[in-house]
């Protein structure tokens, strides 16, 4: 075959895809207006995420965001982002407003220590972060799991990498507001790190998902707008666990989207540990400061 035939049959994926682009912008998730993402097609069709391989995962977390994000969030919007570490909290990850110093139990865990073990967060739950959960857990915009997940995935590989757990479980939602919003957050945002990590490639600590470990004994009212001892008291002995037998003697991972003031996620903790699980700690994407 004529080698510019070849050269123009190879170049017609990349014209297409610069045609496409150029008639359907991208509409940022986080503001809502149009912009050109950065794509590449070939690492689309291996993991639905725009990098090349494992090492985006083992930057700084503003690098890892802007990477993983940079397909379905504006420029503008990857920039605003705070990302969550250290000097904070040993057990519950609150970020100290000094940036001076180690991690150290702040004055509420040494006052009221939590059941479970440690708390952490990739970022700081306002701006891009913050409307990115909303938009996926309030808006349907369920595409954004995948990348959300991954920034939750970083976070694993970060914090836990030298001691995993056995268990990842998601924080579950009653059946009736299941059914309201169609899908449970916390589950949609670690489903894919198996096929992430083998996509990658990627050596993924020895975890299994499992979304059935907790169960919703009752339905709570929404902890949005309840102050610290009402959340405590809305998801007193909400939770239970569908069989002990899973839960004796693991090491247990308890993923959220939000850590807020920590009642639900002790609660659960609580529920865990009586069930006799050999700790608990606890992974959101974000945390409210």
């Amino acid at each position: 075959m004529d080698t510019t035939i070849l050269r123009n049959r190879l170049r017609l994926p990349q014209i297409f895809n610069s045609v496409k682009e150029a008639l359907f912008p991208a509409r940022c998730l986080a503001c809502g207006l149009f912009f050109q993402a950065a794509r590449n097609p070939a690492e689309e069709d291996r993991t639905g995420l725009f990098f090349k391989d494992a090492s985006t995962l083992r930057g700084s977390k503003e690098a890892i965001f802007k990477s993983v994000l940079a397909s379905y969030v504006c420029p503008a919007c990857c920039n605003n982002f705070r990302p969550l570490g250290s000097p904070l909290c040993s057990q519950c990850g609150m970020m100290f407003q000094s940036r001076a110093g180690d991690d150290h139990l702040c004055g509420d865990c040494l006052e009221k220590p939590r059941r479970f073990r440690k708390a952490r967060a990739f970022g700081v739950y306002d701006q891009t972060l913050m409307e990115s959960i909303h938009r996926f857990k309030y808006k349907g915009k369920v595409q954004l799991a995948r990348p959300l997940g991954t920034l939750l995935l970083a976070d694993l590989l970060i914090y836990w990498n030298d001691d995993p757990p056995d268990l990842a479980a998601p924080v579950p939602l009653h059946t009736r507001r299941f059914r309201e919003r169609g899908f449970n957050q916390a589950f949609l945002l670690i489903r894919d790190w198996p096929r992430l990590a083998a996509a990658l490639p990627l050596q993924l600590p020895d975890v299994a998902i499992d979304r059935e470990l907790l169960l919703r004994n009752r339905r709570t009212d929404s902890q949005t707008g309840l102050g610290r001892s009402a959340r405590r008291q809305n998801i007193n002995k909400a939770f239970g666990v569908r069989d002990e037998n899973r839960v004796y003697r693991k090491k247990i991972l308890l993923v959220d989207d939000v850590y807020t003031t920590g009642a639900t996620a002790d609660e659960c903790a609580g529920t865990l540990l009586n069930a006799g699980a050999e700790w608990v700690d606890v992974l959101t994407l974000a945390r409210a400061l």
